[in-house]
C-alpha cells in the first residue's frame, strides 16, 4: 500500500508465517474486526474525507489508462486534484495523487485499510508517504496519497516497470539514508512498521525515498514490556528470524528488515529469489562469506562497478550484516544506522 503504490507493493499478498496468535500484549491503533463504519476511524484534521464520486472524477472514472498498479489488495489509479480545495481537476492540472481502491475481501483487508489511515493520519515525516484522504462509502474503501513519480525502489533495483533505470551508488546511499530516517522516526514514536521491504520504499521526482504501506504497523512495546506478541505477518526474506519463530515483535525486527533491504541495494539481488539455485536463493547466506577485503566486490551490483571504492563497499556491507544479526541485541538502533550512513556519505 502506499503512494504511487507501485505494483510490487500490492502484488505480494501478506500471510501469517506460522499462525501465531496474539497473547494480549500491545495492539495497533485500530486493527480489530468491527462493523464497517466511519466510527472506527481516528479522525485527523489533516485528512480529507472524499466522496466516492470525487475520487471517481479525479481518476477519470477509474479508467484503465489511469491504473498504475494492481494486485491482491486492489488497484491503484493516478488522479488529479486542486492543491488548495482538493477538488477533482482535469488530468494534468493541479497535483497528481495515487488513489488506491481496495478489493472487498473481508476483515483483513479492512483492518489494514484502517491501520493505514490511523497511522498515516497521525505520523508526519519527510520520509513517510503522505496520506491525503480516504473514502468509506457503502462497500467502497479508497485511500488517496501523494503521487510518487519514480515508483518503488524494487522497480529500480530489479528492473520491473517501464522507465526504471539502474541507480547510481550515490542515489542508492541517499535512498538508504532516507529510509533509515523514516524508520528511526517511527521507532521514536514507538511504532513498528512490520513489513519494511524494497517494494514499500517509494521514490519521488528527486529520488527522495518515503516509506509506505502501514497496514501491518503496530504500536511498539511500552513501559516494562520487552516486546509485543502478535500473529506473525510480513514477507519472507525480510522478517526477522526471532519474530518468525515466536511472534515476539520489537523495533529490532524492523532493523533486520532494513539490513535485508540494504543488502539488496548493494547487491542488486532480491532477498529471496526462487529463480536461483541452492544457497544463492537466500541473499544473506550467499553474501555473508564475501564481506571482507576485496571479495566484497564479487557480490556488489555490477551496474555500479567503479562508482565506489572497496572501503565504502565493505563499510556498507558490514552495516547491513550488523542489522542482520541473528541476536536482536546485537543489531544497532535505527538512530545508529542513520549516523553510520551519514558518515559513509561524508567520506
Amino acid at each position: 500500500m502506499g503512494s504511487c503504490v507501485s505494483v510490487p507493493a500490492i502484488e505480494n499478498r501478506r500471510t501469517p508465517f506460522h499462525g501465531i496468535d496474539s497473547n494480549g500484549s500491545s495492539s495497533s491503533a485500530s486493527v480489530h474486526p468491527s462493523p464497517r463504519t466511519e466510527d472506527e476511524i481516528l479522525q485527523s484534521p489533516n485528512l480529507k474525507r472524499f466522496c466516492f464520486n470525487e475520487l471517481k472524477k479525479a481518476t477519470g472514472n477509474f479508467r484503465q489508462r489511469s491504473m498504475v498498479g494492481e494486485g491482491g489488495f486492489g488497484s491503484v489509479f493516478k488522479g488529479w486534484i486542486d492543491p488548495h480545495s482538493l477538488a477533482a481537476t482535469k488530468p494534468g492540472s493541479g497535483i497528481a495523487i495515487a488513489v488506491k481502491r481496495h478489493n472487498q475481501d473481508g476483515f483483513q483487508g479492512h483492518n489494514e485499510w484502517l491501520a493505514e489511515i490511523n497511522y498515516l493520519g497521525q505520523l508526519h515525516h519527510p520520509n513517510l508517504v503522505k496520506l491525503i484522504g480516504y473514502c468509506l462509502e457503502n462497500e467502497d474503501q479508497l485511500l488517496a496519497y501523494e503521487f510518487m513519480s519514480k515508483g518503488s525502489l524494487d522497480n529500480h533495483l530489479f528492473g520491473r516497470g517501464s522507465g526504471s533505470q539502474p541507480l547510481s551508488w550515490k542515489l542508492r546511499m541517499k535512498i538508504a539514508l532516507d529510509a533509515a530516517k523514516g524508520l528511526a522516526y517511527l521507532h521514536g514514536k514507538i511504532v513498528i512498521h512490520r513489513d519494511f521491504k524494497s517494494s514499500n520504499i517509494l521514490l519521488g521526482a528527486n529520488y527522495d525515498a518515503k516509506i509506505s504501506d502501514f497496514g501491518l504497523a503496530k504500536d511498539g512495546p511500552v513501559g516494562n514490556q520487552s516486546h509485543v506478541s502478535t500473529r506473525c505477518m510480513g514477507t519472507y526474506g525480510y522478517a526477522a528470524p526471532e519474530y518468525m519463530a515466536t511472534g515476539h515483535l520489537t523495533p529490532k525486527s524492523d532493523v533486520y528488515s532494513f539490513g535485508a533491504v540494504l543488502l539488496e541495494i548493494l547487491c542488486g539481488r532480491r532477498a529471496l529469489d526462487a529463480t536461483k539455485t541452492g544457497r544463492e536463493q537466500n541473499l544473506v547466506e550467499w553474501a555473508k562469506p564475501n564481506i571482507s577485503n576485496r571479495r566484497i566486490m564479487r557480490i556488489m551490483d555490477n551496474r555500479i562497478e567503479g562508482e565506489c571504492g572497496v572501503k565504502k563497499a565493505i563499510t556498507a556491507a558490514k552495516l547491513a550484516f550488523k542489522c542482520l544479526s541473528d541476536d536482536p541485541k546485537h543489531r544497532p538502533s535505527m538512530y545508529q544506522v542513520v549516523t553510520d550512513l551519514e558518515q559513509l556519505q561524508e567520506f
